[in-house]
């Protein structure tokens, strides 16, 4: 069951993953986003996915609100590498077996070719995350890389929502969505699609 920060951690992980986001990978500024709007700040989420006192952190969140049924995780690289990588090994410390992989922005001409980098079999039911996400384009273009690849999206997450517009285009899409954190829990209003 989740609890009023949308995640099943205890409100001191929680807690503790969001200090961690504001303490290494929220900056304050004036910033241009991908989508080309400007900002008052950032989050590099991968400040804290990468740094080895929040993976545990990290992962414990993403597992607690990931399907029983789910067999893998991955999304589009850059942002979901660290993400499924580390959940998967997690997961698998923990004796749940997870397929990490990710997808690649192009397919690949030669070797195996595709986009699909990693372990993703035809039938896999697939939980596709995403560092941050604000408009929710890079897990879409995920999620239907994973369809074309024969498994099926069934979980759309990231670490940190600072958009608030995903989970609409989510639902149109037949995929539910879920955030670790929003912008709100960070101090800041949803920057919009």
């Amino acid at each position: 069951m989740n609890d009023e920060n949308g995640t099943a951690l205890p409100p001191s992980r929680f807690d503790a993953l969001r200090d961690h986001l504001l303490e290494h990978s929220v900056r304050r500024g004036d910033f241009v986003l991908k989508s080309g709007k400007r900002s008052s700040w950032f989050i590099d989420s991968k400040q804290t996915v990468c740094r080895p006192e929040a993976m545990l952190l990290v992962a414990e969140g993403i597992l607690s609100v990931i399907p029983d049924d789910a067999t893998a995780i991955g999304g589009l690289t850059m942002g979901a590498d660290p993400v499924a990588f580390v959940t998967a090994g997690v997961a698998a410390a923990r004796g749940r077996m997870l397929k990490a992989f990710s997808v690649r922005k192009e397919a690949k001409d030669h070797g195996g070719g595709g986009r699909i980098a990693g372990a993703l079999d035809p039938g896999d039911r697939v939980v596709v995350t995403e560092d941050t996400v604000t408009r929710g384009t890079s897990l879409l273009e995920a999620a239907h890389a994973v369809i074309e690849s024969g498994a099926t999206p069934v979980l759309l997450v990231a670490i940190v929502d600072r958009g608030g517009t995903v989970a609409a285009m989510a639902e149109a899409e037949g995929i539910p969505f879920r955030a670790l954190l929003s912008a709100e829990d960070l101090g800041f209003p949803y920057e919009g699609g």
